[in-house]
């Protein structure tokens, strides 16, 4: 009895063992139709890591959509916006951090980059760093416009009338509080406007027309913001007293109504008609219309009305967008248009209509100036652009590789990758030292012309257009 009984526990540990092998053995002979072997799986996990998908997410990330374009031109140069971080220091302090933030989804460069991935992330490094770099269009304007009252103008828009009147439009929206230092763009555009109309000659007729100073931005006030509009002050001659009232009654607070700005401005223009009255505007802001207006249109119209103004458009800290919007305004009018960052900047430019207006107070005596010491501050001007240009210039390459090494200590770059895309970048500079040699040249070989001639050549040269 006790051998059967070992006999049946052996006979069912046999038969227990036998079934576990068969379906071991089944598994490994007779996989699922629809789940491939393991070594199958890993090979195609590797394949896709390798290839198809990692390479197809780099050239499709969201980073590379919508960049600027690398300039290959003096054209291009010439026409190239502002960048996210045009005009900063980033690899300060402050500044590191934000960096850091804006690139920390853009795909790491793969380890044997293709020609095209190279070239995508110098154009996304690009796009972050570039500046706004001088044109040589606007210099010429500002020549144009330093020859008022000459004989030489054939346009009578140029020429000295018995009259000057002049109004000053200053945005006074809420992102005028924006901090340039320690003081408020609002501020520093107060005083530069102070400074400016207490040393115009007497005679000279002042306005001063400010937006955006009513309600708040808020949607809920947009519509009261945006139809306060006020002129503060004359047209009228300079009293000291009460302009420093006028320009210190307003913060800025609200909306940016360009457009109807300049239809307001236009309604009180136009008792000054352009035959006996020299007009000039001198448009301030630090943004694109917000009022639903169309300010291109409204200048235009004006331009061509009866009192015939110059629009000169000063862009404070603009973005790419609003300085586009803003250089249209000005050459509607052929006037104009500059940026600027600070109040050393904002001061030169209307100590350009300042010296104007003097040499309009000349003019009424008889003692136009001579021609000849015009071309001598031009040719002080050809030397401040190459200043700004070969500093600009600087200054965007060492932004580019700045960017780079933050993208290295996110490790989305090799040294050696940092090293070629430099190399890169180091290239594209080039483009800018022989651009700004050619450009130099043509200036001053245009300055020896008549002021006419200059306008058709720079046209020609930088804007391909042909009169």
């Amino acid at each position: 009895m006790r051998l059967s009984l070992l006999s049946v526990l052996f006979f069912l540990c046999i038969i227990v063992t036998g079934c576990s092998d068969n379906e071991e053995t089944k598994k490994n002979i007779a996989p699922s139709k629809d789940e491939p072997k393991q070594e199958e799986k890993k090979e195609a996990q590797e394949s896709e890591s390798d290839s198809g998908p990692q390479k197809q997410d780099f050239s499709e990330s969201k980073s590379f959509q919508d960049l600027q374009q690398v300039p290959e031109d003096q054209v291009d140069i010439i026409n190239q916006l502002p960048g996210v971080f045009a005009g900063k220091e980033v690899f300060s302090d402050e500044m590191v951090p934000k960096v850091s933030e804006y690139v920390e989804d853009v795909p790491s460069l793969p380890e044997n980059p293709t020609e095209e991935e190279y070239n995508q992330y110098v154009q996304y490094v690009f796009s972050l760093a570039a500046d706004d770099f001088p044109d040589p269009n606007d210099l010429v304007k500002k020549w144009e416009f330093s020859m008022y009252g000459s004989p030489e103008l054939k346009d009578s828009k140029y020429q000295f009338k018995d009259n000057y009147n002049v109004e000053i439009i200053l945005d006074s929206s809420g992102s005028m509080n924006a901090l340039v230092g320690d003081k408020t763009q609002m501020d520093l555009a107060k005083e530069a406007i102070d400074e400016f109309v207490s040393n115009l000659p007497e005679g000279v007729n002042i306005s001063l027309r400010v937006y955006g100073h009513k309600g708040t931005g808020s949607e809920a006030d947009k519509s009261k913001s945006c139809s306060g509009i006020e002129q503060v002050y004359g047209f009228d001659q300079y009293d000291s007293a009460a302009f420093d009232k006028a320009i210190n009654q307003f913060k800025p607070s609200g909306w940016t109504p360009i457009g109807e700005s300049l239809k307001q401005s236009f309604q009180s223009f136009e008792k000054y008609d352009g035959k006996t009255n020299t007009n000039l505007i001198y448009l301030v802001s630090d943004g694109i219309e917000t009022c639903d207006g169309d300010p291109v249109k409204v200048a235009k119209d004006f331009a061509d009305s009866n009192v015939s103004p110059i629009i000169n458009v000063i862009g404070f800290n603009v973005d790419s967008s609003a300085q586009k919007q803003l250089k249209e305004v000005a050459e509607s009018s052929n006037g104009i248009y500059s940026t600027v960052t600070n109040k050393e900047q904002l001061t030169a430019e209307f100590d350009r209509a300042e010296e104007v207006m003097k040499r309009w107070e000349s003019w009424k005596n008889d003692a136009l100036r001579d021609a000849d010491a015009q071309r001598v501050d031009n040719s002080f001007d050809i030397l401040g652009f190459s200043n700004d240009w070969k500093f600009t210039q600087r200054s965007q390459y060492l932004r580019m590789v700045n960017i780079l090494s933050i993208l290295q200590d996110q490790e989305k770059l090799s040294s050696e990758q940092k090293d070629e895309l430099r190399n890169r970048m180091k290239e594209l500079s080039g483009l800018y030292e022989e651009s700004i040699e050619e450009i130099l040249a043509n200036l001053e070989s245009m300055n020896k012309k008549q002021i006419e001639d200059l306008k058709s050549e720079i046209k020609k040269k930088y804007n391909n257009e042909v009169d």
